[in-house]
């Protein structure tokens, strides 16, 4: 069950009042506000379309051999971009195409610290969409993925189909039939 609030910016503490469900197929900005959705993210690796493995490197960890918070949203743009070559979509030919995927909002919960060397596997689904905008859920576990491994953190990411100039497009007719399988 996804919950939303609005938090009004220029009263940010103050003003906290709910919203409809996500799912009215609105964008999420508004005009001095913040919408906040906090929607449940499955925490079974087979609820993802996709995975993909990444080496934790050295230099992406503090001295006590944990991962640094702002390393995660390169793991998860990895693997978005592996995401749509298996599909057929490299990155670089939908830019051609002229659409690009402009990250909106990122929200990641970091439930344990992934460390130097660890095997994480990041799995990746479509999880809604709008004309123009559409979110990513992202599951990062370590360790064997038949016994649905260690869960290390849950994220999604919320991106906007924008022309070369920054501008709103309709999602393409690919992605529009595959939001059209989520039901």
């Amino acid at each position: 069950m996804a919950t939303a609030v609005l938090i009004s910016l220029k009263n940010a503490g103050q003003c906290v009042r709910p919203l409809p469900p996500y799912g009215n197929n609105r964008p999420f900005a508004y005009t001095g506000y913040l919408r906040i959705v906090t929607r449940d993210i499955s925490t079974h690796p087979g609820d993802f379309a996709f995975r993909h493995d990444i080496r934790v490197r050295f230099a992406e960890t503090d001295a006590m051999g944990i991962v640094h918070h702002s390393r995660y949203l390169p793991y998860l743009e990895e693997t978005r971009v592996e995401y749509l070559r298996s599909i057929g979509h490299p990155y670089d030919a939908e830019r051609a195409d002229g659409v690009d995927y402009a990250v909106l909002e990122a929200h990641v919960t970091y439930r344990q610290p992934l460390r130097f060397d660890e095997m994480v596997t990041v799995h990746l689904a479509l999880s809604s969409a709008t004309r123009a905008t559409f979110a990513i859920d992202y599951l990062l576990t370590v360790g064997d993925p038949s016994a649905d491994g260690a869960i290390r953190s849950t994220a999604r990411t919320v991106h906007g189909c924008v022309n070369a100039i920054g501008r709103p497009v309709r999602l393409p007719a690919w992605l529009k039939e595959m939001v059209a399988e989520l039901g």
